[in-house]
């Protein structure tokens, strides 16, 4: 959170900003990003500082907001030559393959009770896993896994792939 004075270098181009209370500024965009979550835009909000002896001086605050939901295009400006930094195109193994699933396990007790009893152990993103479960890294879904009463779920695939790291790669057919 830091300020910069207004008189910088050379002035990027305008743009609307949103801010929380539903207010909108003209401010300056100075870049934008592409990230897996969407765009994001570095703009310069107008604000005051004060200096160190005492004095007030116009400033500007940089700050990332995503796009589009802060940010709206002033009419009739051109936002060609705003830095642009764009996500490297997937590689061809992933276009083939499709995006990843999200890493992690979830465990979902039968009865609802402590201690020992039944349990299915899913992946994170499987329809029958309990929401807001605790998100469990391989090795500790490896020990559940291994615990008297935990059977691994064959809908989201977990048996599939937990079954070979439980039991060794031997037993799967043709192996």
């Amino acid at each position: 959170m830091t300020t910069t004075p207004s008189d910088g270098p050379a002035a990027p181009v305008p743009v609307v900003v949103v801010l929380p209370d539903g207010q909108e500024l003209t401010a300056r965009l100075w870049a934008r990003r592409e990230t897996p979550r969407g765009w994001l835009y570095q703009v310069g909000l107008p604000a005051y500082r004060n200096t160190e002896d005492g004095d007030v001086q116009a400033a500007e605050y940089r700050v990332w907001v995503r796009a589009p939901e802060h940010v709206r295009p002033v009419d009739g400006v051109s936002y060609d030559a705003v830095p642009t930094e764009r996500l490297p195109p997937p590689s061809s193994v992933r276009e083939v393959l499709g995006p990843r699933r999200p890493s992690g396990w979830v465990l979902q007790r039968a009865g609802g009770g402590r201690g020992p009893g039944r349990a299915v152990l899913h992946a994170v993103d499987c329809e029958e896993a309990p929401q807001g479960a605790p998100l469990l890294p391989l090795e500790r879904a490896l020990n559940v896994a291994e615990q008297p009463g935990t059977r691994l779920c064959s809908l989201c695939g977990a048996a599939q792939e937990l079954d070979p790291l439980l039991r060794g790669f031997d037993h799967i057919e043709g192996g």
